[in-house]
């Protein structure tokens, strides 16, 4: 009823003013509205398939407190892994590793980026939530254990970046502990999907590749920063790529790169940015412009090798504060990080001398955080290996489409990018002669409206990515498939009126995201859906949100080769009131 009588005066009032929205905020509400206790948050998703299992040595590597930290250097503090748990192959004595990040906060904070790093190379990229007058506390796992060839080393540095600010205004601090938890069992399952532990120890080496179809990368080399400002590289325009030269093993027979990636500044929101004309025509102030086309690319010595349209994750001061009470948006706790296959290229990599790898991100504004790792497996058995890239037609380059039709404030604006790539190369090791095929497509689309003199905006975007990797042998044999369909739809509508003061003004906000994933990967395979709705208003000053309401709705299932999880919530100011998860395989959407 209160939300159909806003819509009625957002029609009878003059504009309060064009503002850029969606936008980030700050909650500033009542004593009254909290729950004088400590909330715990949390992000909803996939539980770890070990999670069941009891770790067999626990290590915490951090425990730090971030409060005025803004412009300082990053926090980091020595690692070796726990002697109990490196002991013998497969792999230094454990089969999988978990991360887990604590934090805690109280008080009033804009949500802050963060990320994590062993020996140079990201592992975590997290961002936090924002604090009540009565505290709020949360806990992220990951598994980490592809990360084993660095974990199984003593001497590197673990390091941790989260620029925070205190002061009279903002005085949440953000306290931190984070643990590495390993263990030492795989999870063993049959066809009907019924899971047992396997001891590391009862298993015969070579038996490893039928019980994990992949074992971690014998070798991990960052593409990241080396300054005071954490280790990921900062893109401040379209025209900023951030390189690293390194130099590939010559024995080096797989390669793949892990790219991190988070978008911050005036490209927050970028799937909400109209072109600069828009912006220059109404004369606005605002930076957030460019269009909302973005995509994140590597090269190697300048040429593309891969690129990636990210996911749209909001952090939690994001478009409205209030949805995000106790459950957060879709990666916002562990943000995704995108594999782009390398071996094709092994080619120009195997000469034993160094070679750029850039990062950079399509038609970016002030700023993104962008760093990635390298993945490589080595022959063992030989010094060197041959490779030889098949040289087929170049891809063609991106195709984006652009429509603008406005009349000052009141317009809209359409994207519409295809991207098609396909790479072919052989890797002769001692392992045999095996050729690998990459093959990669998506399609973008979006769209922005503006009515009622720019105060009312809805965005679309809709973002469908293809992704496989086939190898076969010499003689034609599929020896791994490894294929990936990813569809993540986004509808964001937001509209400004006057607020009850003259320094206030009502935002009412709606938000439907999802992520859809079909996976393949040799003979096992994965089904995921995960839908978020969020409704609400808020009256702000500035950017404090004094009062509102808001729900979030979510439903997370999954299927894979260790079962089926599904969990369905409902939010309502800032509790859950809906709460029912289940094991049972039922079907996913």
């Amino acid at each position: 009823m209160y939300a159909s009588l806003l819509l009625l005066l957002l029609l009878l009032t003059n504009p309060v003013s064009p503002s850029s929205f969606p936008d980030r905020f700050t909650k500033s509400l009542p004593s009254s509205l909290h729950r004088h206790a400590s909330q715990e948050y949390f992000e909803l998703g996939q539980p770890l398939p070990f999670d069941r299992l009891t770790p067999s040595c626990s290590l915490r590597v951090l425990t730090h407190s971030f409060a005025n930290t803004i412009n300082g250097p990053p926090f980091s503090t020595p690692y070796s892994p726990p002697s109990g748990c490196s002991s013998s192959p497969p792999w230094s004595g454990w089969s999988h590793v978990a991360l887990e990040f604590r934090a805690k906060c109280k008080g009033e904070q804009y949500d802050r980026i963060a990320g994590l790093w062993l020996g140079g190379a990201e592992i975590l990229r997290t961002s936090t939530a924002e604090p009540t007058e009565d505290g709020i506390f949360w806990k992220v796992r990951k598994d980490i254990t592809k990360y084993s060839s660095l974990l199984s080393r003593s001497g590197l540095n673990l390091t941790m970046m989260l620029e925070n600010v205190v002061d009279c205004d903002y005085t949440g601090v953000y306290h931190v502990e984070v643990h590495f938890l390993f263990y030492d069992h795989f999870l063993s399952y049959d066809k009907n999907a019924t899971v047992s532990p396997v001891r590391v120890s009862s298993i015969i080496p070579n038996q490893i590749s039928a019980i994990v179809p992949d074992k971690p990368a014998d070798l991990i080399l960052p593409i990241s920063d080396t300054g005071n400002k954490g280790s990921w590289f900062r893109i401040e325009g379209e025209l900023d790529l951030h390189s690293k030269a390194i130099r590939i093993p010559r024995n080096a027979r797989r390669v793949v790169v892990e790219l991190y990636v988070s978008f911050h500044g005036n490209d927050e929101f970028w799937y909400s940015n109209p072109p600069d004309i828009y912006i220059s025509t109404n004369h606005l102030t605002t930076g957030r412009g460019h269009g909302a086309y973005r995509e994140v690319f590597v090269t190697v010595d300048g040429e593309l090798v891969g690129s990636e349209v990210p996911f749209p994750v909001v952090f939690t001061g994001g478009i409205n504060p209030l949805f995000w009470e106790p459950v957060v948006a879709i990666g916002a706790f562990d943000l995704p990080s995108y594999e782009l296959e390398l071996t094709p290229f092994l080619e120009k990599l195997l000469d034993g001398k160094p070679h750029s790898f850039g990062i950079g991100v399509t038609d970016a504004i002030s700023y993104w955080l962008v760093d990635a790792n390298l993945h490589i497996w080595l022959d063992h058995q030989s010094k060197t290996v041959q490779a030889r890239r098949s040289f087929l037609p170049l891809p063609p380059a991106v195709r984006v489409k652009r429509r603008s039709q406005f009349k000052q404030l009141d317009g809209s604006f359409s994207i519409r990018a295809e991207r098609s790539s396909e790479f072919v190369g052989w890797v002769l090791s001692s392992s045999g002669n095996f050729t690998t095929r990459v093959s990669q497509q998506y399609e973008f689309r979006n769209s922005i409206s503006f009515a009622n003199s720019g105060t009312y905006k809805l965005v679309k975007q809709k973002v469908r990515a293809k992704r496989e990797v086939k190898v076969v042998d010499q003689m034609g044999a599929a020896v791994l498939r490894s294929k990936v369909k990813r569809r993540y739809p986004l509808n964001v509508i937001t509209a400004t009126l006057p607020g009850s003061r003259k320094d206030t003004y009502l935002l009412l906000t709606n938000l439907s995201h999802s992520l859809k994933e079909k996976g393949l990967h040799g003979r096992y395979s994965r089904r995921a859906f995960n839908r978020q709705d969020s409704r609400g208003w808020m009256e702000v000053k500035d950017h404090s949100v004094l009062l509102g309401s808001a729900d979030t709705n979510q439903t997370f299932s999954c299927r894979d080769e260790y079962g089926c999880y599904s969990r369905t919530i409902v939010a309502r100011y800032g509790s859950l009131t809906t709460d029912n998860s289940t094991f049972h395989c039922l079907s996913v959407s």
